[in-house]
Protein backbone atom coordinates (compact mmCIF):
# COMPACT_ATOMS: atom_id res chain seq x y z
CA UNK A 1 0.00 0.00 0.00
CA UNK A 2 2.83 2.34 0.90
CA UNK A 3 4.52 1.55 -2.43
CA UNK A 4 1.31 2.33 -4.29
CA UNK A 5 0.93 5.63 -2.43
CA UNK A 6 4.51 6.46 -3.12
CA UNK A 7 4.18 5.62 -6.81
CA UNK A 8 0.94 7.64 -7.05
CA UNK A 9 2.56 10.63 -5.41
CA UNK A 10 5.55 10.29 -7.69
CA UNK A 11 3.32 10.25 -10.77
CA UNK A 12 1.43 13.32 -9.53
CA UNK A 13 4.69 15.09 -8.86
CA UNK A 14 5.97 14.21 -12.34
CA UNK A 15 2.77 15.55 -13.94
CA UNK A 16 3.06 18.74 -11.96
CA UNK A 17 6.74 19.06 -12.85
CA UNK A 18 5.92 18.54 -16.52
CA UNK A 19 3.32 21.30 -16.47
CA UNK A 20 5.58 23.71 -14.62
CA UNK A 21 8.50 22.77 -16.81
CA UNK A 22 6.42 23.34 -19.92
CA UNK A 23 5.38 26.74 -18.65
CA UNK A 24 9.01 27.64 -17.93
CA UNK A 25 10.10 26.59 -21.42
CA UNK A 26 7.35 28.67 -23.01
CA UNK A 27 8.31 31.63 -20.87
CA UNK A 28 11.98 31.39 -21.79
CA UNK A 29 11.27 30.95 -25.47
CA UNK A 30 8.77 33.79 -25.72
CA UNK A 31 10.22 36.07 -23.02
CA UNK A 32 6.79 37.42 -22.35
CA UNK A 33 5.44 37.84 -18.82
CA UNK A 34 1.86 37.93 -20.05
CA UNK A 35 2.26 34.51 -21.67
CA UNK A 36 3.64 33.13 -18.41
CA UNK A 37 0.65 34.49 -16.52
CA UNK A 38 -1.72 33.01 -19.07
CA UNK A 39 0.07 29.64 -18.97
CA UNK A 40 -0.25 29.56 -15.21
CA UNK A 41 -3.95 30.24 -15.46
CA UNK A 42 -4.39 27.44 -17.94
CA UNK A 43 -2.34 25.09 -15.75
CA UNK A 44 -4.41 26.07 -12.71
CA UNK A 45 -7.87 25.78 -14.20
CA UNK A 46 -7.42 23.87 -17.42
CA UNK A 47 -10.01 22.96 -20.05
CA UNK A 48 -12.88 20.63 -19.37
CA UNK A 49 -10.87 17.59 -20.45
CA UNK A 50 -8.19 18.32 -17.88
CA UNK A 51 -4.93 20.20 -17.53
CA UNK A 52 -2.74 20.24 -20.68
CA UNK A 53 0.22 17.99 -20.03
CA UNK A 54 2.36 18.51 -23.11
CA UNK A 55 4.27 21.61 -24.09
CA UNK A 56 2.67 21.70 -27.53
CA UNK A 57 -0.77 21.36 -25.94
CA UNK A 58 0.01 24.32 -23.70
CA UNK A 59 1.16 26.35 -26.68
CA UNK A 60 -1.99 25.54 -28.61
CA UNK A 61 -4.17 26.42 -25.63
CA UNK A 62 -2.38 29.73 -25.24
CA UNK A 63 -2.65 30.52 -28.95
CA UNK A 64 -6.37 29.74 -28.95
CA UNK A 65 -6.96 31.86 -25.86
CA UNK A 66 -5.00 34.79 -27.27
CA UNK A 67 -6.90 34.57 -30.54
CA UNK A 68 -10.14 34.78 -28.59
CA UNK A 69 -8.86 37.81 -26.68
CA UNK A 70 -7.86 39.56 -29.91
CA UNK A 71 -11.31 38.92 -31.33
CA UNK A 72 -12.90 40.46 -28.23
CA UNK A 73 -10.70 43.54 -28.65
CA UNK A 74 -11.67 43.87 -32.32
CA UNK A 75 -15.35 43.45 -31.48
CA UNK A 76 -15.11 46.10 -28.76
CA UNK A 77 -13.39 48.54 -31.11
CA UNK A 78 -16.08 47.99 -33.73
CA UNK A 79 -18.76 48.52 -31.10
CA UNK A 80 -17.16 51.88 -30.32
CA UNK A 81 -17.45 52.84 -33.99
CA UNK A 82 -21.12 51.87 -33.98
CA UNK A 83 -21.79 54.03 -30.90
CA UNK A 84 -20.10 56.97 -32.63
CA UNK A 85 -22.19 56.52 -35.78
CA UNK A 86 -25.33 56.23 -33.67
CA UNK A 87 -24.48 59.48 -31.90
CA UNK A 88 -24.24 61.34 -35.22
CA UNK A 89 -27.66 60.01 -36.20
CA UNK A 90 -29.10 61.25 -32.92
CA UNK A 91 -27.42 64.62 -33.44
CA UNK A 92 -28.87 64.92 -36.94
CA UNK A 93 -32.32 64.34 -35.44
CA UNK A 94 -31.62 66.89 -32.66
CA UNK A 95 -31.87 64.11 -30.06
CA UNK A 96 -29.01 65.55 -28.04
CA UNK A 97 -29.54 63.69 -24.77
CA UNK A 98 -29.47 60.38 -26.61
CA UNK A 99 -26.36 61.50 -28.53
CA UNK A 100 -24.61 62.26 -25.23
CA UNK A 101 -25.40 58.76 -23.94
CA UNK A 102 -24.11 57.14 -27.13
CA UNK A 103 -20.88 59.15 -27.04
CA UNK A 104 -20.27 58.24 -23.40
CA UNK A 105 -20.48 54.57 -24.43
CA UNK A 106 -18.04 55.19 -27.28
CA UNK A 107 -15.59 57.00 -25.00
CA UNK A 108 -15.55 54.08 -22.56
CA UNK A 109 -14.19 51.96 -25.42
CA UNK A 110 -11.81 54.52 -26.97
CA UNK A 111 -11.11 57.11 -24.26
CA UNK A 112 -8.18 58.75 -26.08
CA UNK A 113 -10.12 59.85 -29.16
CA UNK A 114 -10.20 63.65 -29.03
CA UNK A 115 -13.00 63.86 -31.59
CA UNK A 116 -15.33 61.82 -29.40
CA UNK A 117 -14.78 64.22 -26.50
CA UNK A 118 -15.36 67.19 -28.82
CA UNK A 119 -18.62 65.68 -30.07
CA UNK A 120 -19.66 64.94 -26.49
CA UNK A 121 -19.07 68.59 -25.58
CA UNK A 122 -21.02 69.78 -28.61
CA UNK A 123 -24.04 67.61 -27.90
CA UNK A 124 -23.94 68.33 -24.18
CA UNK A 125 -24.04 72.07 -24.96
CA UNK A 126 -27.05 71.54 -27.23
CA UNK A 127 -28.69 69.36 -24.58
CA UNK A 128 -28.25 72.15 -22.03
CA UNK A 129 -30.27 74.45 -24.25
CA UNK A 130 -32.90 71.77 -24.65
CA UNK A 131 -33.31 71.20 -20.91
CA UNK A 132 -36.56 72.31 -19.30
CA UNK A 133 -34.75 74.48 -16.74
CA UNK A 134 -32.66 76.36 -19.29
CA UNK A 135 -34.14 79.75 -18.37
CA UNK A 136 -34.72 79.21 -14.69
CA UNK A 137 -31.59 77.49 -13.39
CA UNK A 138 -28.81 78.25 -15.85
CA UNK A 139 -26.86 80.08 -13.14
CA UNK A 140 -27.41 77.47 -10.48
CA UNK A 141 -27.98 73.74 -10.50
CA UNK A 142 -30.38 71.63 -12.43
CA UNK A 143 -30.18 69.75 -15.71
CA UNK A 144 -28.87 72.70 -17.69
CA UNK A 145 -25.94 73.33 -15.42
CA UNK A 146 -24.96 69.68 -15.38
CA UNK A 147 -24.85 69.53 -19.16
CA UNK A 148 -22.96 72.82 -19.44
CA UNK A 149 -20.38 71.47 -17.01
CA UNK A 150 -20.19 68.26 -19.01
CA UNK A 151 -19.65 70.24 -22.21
CA UNK A 152 -16.80 72.21 -20.66
CA UNK A 153 -15.15 69.07 -19.27
CA UNK A 154 -15.44 67.27 -22.61
CA UNK A 155 -13.93 70.18 -24.59
CA UNK A 156 -11.08 70.52 -22.11
CA UNK A 157 -10.35 66.80 -22.33
CA UNK A 158 -10.36 66.99 -26.13
CA UNK A 159 -7.84 69.84 -26.02
CA UNK A 160 -5.74 67.99 -23.47
CA UNK A 161 -5.52 65.02 -25.82
CA UNK A 162 -4.85 67.19 -28.89
CA UNK A 163 -3.75 70.77 -28.04
CA UNK A 164 -3.95 71.81 -31.71
CA UNK A 165 -7.51 70.59 -32.17
CA UNK A 166 -8.96 73.97 -33.09
CA UNK A 167 -12.58 72.89 -33.35
CA UNK A 168 -12.63 72.07 -29.67
CA UNK A 169 -10.95 75.37 -28.73
CA UNK A 170 -13.41 77.39 -30.80
CA UNK A 171 -16.39 75.50 -29.36
CA UNK A 172 -15.06 76.00 -25.83
CA UNK A 173 -14.70 79.74 -26.46
CA UNK A 174 -18.33 79.84 -27.63
CA UNK A 175 -19.37 78.04 -24.47
CA UNK A 176 -17.44 80.42 -22.21
CA UNK A 177 -18.62 83.62 -23.90
CA UNK A 178 -22.21 82.85 -24.87
CA UNK A 179 -23.33 80.33 -22.26
CA UNK A 180 -21.19 80.55 -19.11
CA UNK A 181 -20.57 84.32 -18.97
CA UNK A 182 -16.81 83.80 -18.65
CA UNK A 183 -15.35 86.16 -21.27
CA UNK A 184 -11.80 86.06 -19.86
CA UNK A 185 -11.66 82.29 -20.35
CA UNK A 186 -13.15 82.70 -23.81
CA UNK A 187 -10.43 85.19 -24.77
CA UNK A 188 -7.75 82.77 -23.58
CA UNK A 189 -9.10 80.04 -25.84
CA UNK A 190 -9.47 82.39 -28.81
CA UNK A 191 -5.89 83.62 -28.47
CA UNK A 192 -4.67 80.01 -28.68
CA UNK A 193 -7.09 79.31 -31.54
CA UNK A 194 -5.90 82.24 -33.63
CA UNK A 195 -2.27 81.20 -33.37
CA UNK A 196 -3.03 79.00 -36.36
CA UNK A 197 -6.29 80.60 -37.56
CA UNK A 198 -5.34 84.28 -37.52
CA UNK A 199 -7.67 85.21 -40.38
CA UNK A 200 -10.90 83.85 -38.88
CA UNK A 201 -13.39 86.72 -38.82
CA UNK A 202 -15.87 84.82 -36.65
CA UNK A 203 -13.20 84.38 -33.98
CA UNK A 204 -12.45 88.10 -34.18
CA UNK A 205 -16.11 88.98 -33.69
CA UNK A 206 -16.28 86.64 -30.71
CA UNK A 207 -13.21 88.36 -29.32
CA UNK A 208 -14.98 91.69 -29.78
CA UNK A 209 -18.02 90.40 -27.88
CA UNK A 210 -15.83 89.14 -25.04
CA UNK A 211 -14.12 92.51 -24.63
CA UNK A 212 -17.51 94.22 -24.79
CA UNK A 213 -18.73 92.01 -21.95
CA UNK A 214 -15.69 93.10 -19.93
CA UNK A 215 -16.42 96.76 -20.60
CA UNK A 216 -13.24 97.14 -22.68
CA UNK A 217 -15.03 98.87 -25.54
CA UNK A 218 -12.03 100.26 -27.43
CA UNK A 219 -10.53 96.77 -27.75
CA UNK A 220 -13.89 95.44 -28.89
CA UNK A 221 -14.02 98.08 -31.65
CA UNK A 222 -10.47 97.20 -32.70
CA UNK A 223 -11.42 93.55 -33.18
CA UNK A 224 -14.41 94.56 -35.31
CA UNK A 225 -12.09 96.73 -37.38
CA UNK A 226 -9.86 93.72 -37.98
CA UNK A 227 -12.66 91.30 -38.79
CA UNK A 228 -15.10 93.30 -40.92
CA UNK A 229 -12.84 93.64 -44.01
CA UNK A 230 -12.49 89.83 -44.10
CA UNK A 231 -16.24 89.15 -44.32
CA UNK A 232 -17.81 88.50 -47.71
CA UNK A 233 -21.34 87.76 -46.54
CA UNK A 234 -23.24 91.06 -46.74
CA UNK A 235 -25.70 90.28 -43.94
CA UNK A 236 -22.93 89.23 -41.55
CA UNK A 237 -20.89 92.30 -42.45
CA UNK A 238 -23.85 94.62 -41.89
CA UNK A 239 -24.52 93.08 -38.46
CA UNK A 240 -20.87 93.45 -37.47
CA UNK A 241 -20.76 97.07 -38.61
CA UNK A 242 -23.92 97.82 -36.61
CA UNK A 243 -22.39 96.26 -33.49
CA UNK A 244 -19.19 98.20 -34.04
CA UNK A 245 -21.03 101.50 -34.31
CA UNK A 246 -22.99 100.78 -31.16
CA UNK A 247 -19.85 100.01 -29.13
CA UNK A 248 -18.01 102.94 -30.67
CA UNK A 249 -20.77 105.16 -29.36
CA UNK A 250 -20.13 103.81 -25.86
CA UNK A 251 -16.48 104.84 -26.08
CA UNK A 252 -17.49 108.39 -26.96
CA UNK A 253 -20.27 108.76 -24.41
Amino acid sequence: MKNRAFIGGLIAFCVFALIVGGIAIIYRSEKDGERLKLAREIASYGPRKGVPREIEDLKRAIAAYEKLQEQHVRDAAQTGVYWKILSTRFQDKEMYFEAVDALEHAIRITPSDEMLHYLLGLNAAYAAKSAYDYRGEAAGGGVTRRYLDLAEAAYLRSIELAPKYNQARFALAVLYIYELDRPEDGIEQLVAYMETRSGDADAMFMMARAFYMLGRFREAVDWYDRGIPLVKDNAKKAEAEENRLYILGLTQG
